[in-house]
């Protein structure tokens, strides 16, 4: 009996001991990401263009009115624009109180290529304020990087299912856009082997690069279907 209750004794000191570092660790992590989370202090950018009829497809989609109602046939739209590390990403960073809000103006100035005021609001606060960037400079960034993307003919339009593979879809966006290749673009897909989302990654002076680990876990799916718009 004092055997087996020396033996629980040791058994809770090895648990309480686990925790204890393992709350440590957690610790450690959540301080590491604070200290990354600064605005200006990121290694590129990722432009993350969504592919709309995906999302209308979606219940949260079929509520939405401003992207996915009657006449709303978006193909391609933008996500948003997000500072990453080669390893991991900040957000939510500090900013000028002046900055944190941003003007009704600029917000509708986004809506014909991000179609949704409350996601255009998110992607400031989340990842915008990490850019260094006021928010009329970091929108008018996202614009200028998604103007400099030339879409493929075939994807300009949503009227029909398009029926691709990932490898095909990147090879081309990888034709008509000089000075891109392979590792400079990701394709992200959601359930049913639908294109949820491509990446495209560009340095601070908004010139193509290689992604980071960030973008490396790739659709792996045979065969992609783009649904059309409703």
């Amino acid at each position: 009996m004092k055997i087996r209750i020396k033996s629980l004794a040791a058994l809770a000191v090895t648990l309480t001991v686990g925790l204890m570092l393992a709350q440590t660790s957690l610790d450690a992590r959540r301080y590491d990401n604070r200290q990354k989370s600064q605005a200006g202090v990121f290694d590129y950018y990722s432009l993350v263009l969504s592919w709309s009829p995906t999302y209308c497809d979606s219940n949260a989609g079929r509520r939405d009115r401003l992207q996915c109602g009657r006449n709303r046939r978006f193909s391609f739209v933008v996500h948003g624009l997000w500072p990453q590390h080669e390893k991991g990403w900040p957000q939510n960073c500090r900013v000028k109180k002046g900055e944190f809000y941003i003007p009704r103006k600029v917000i509708d100035g986004m809506l014909d290529i991000m179609p949704s005021k409350r996601l255009v609001i998110h992607e400031w606060k989340k990842h915008g304020t990490c850019s260094g960037l006021g928010n009329k400079d970091y929108f008018a960034l996202t614009r200028k990087l998604y103007n400099s993307v030339k879409i493929p003919a075939r994807f300009q339009k949503a009227n029909n299912f398009i029926t691709t593979t990932p490898q095909q879809l990147e090879a081309a966006f990888i034709k008509e856009n000089k000075g891109m290749d392979a590792s400079m673009i990701s394709v992200q897909c959601g359930r049913r082997k639908r294109l949820k989302e491509i990446r495209i990654c560009f340095d601070k002076n908004a010139k193509l690069r290689s992604c980071g680990s960030n973008e490396r876990r790739e659709c792996r799916a045979r065969q992609l279907v783009l649904p059309p718009a409703r």
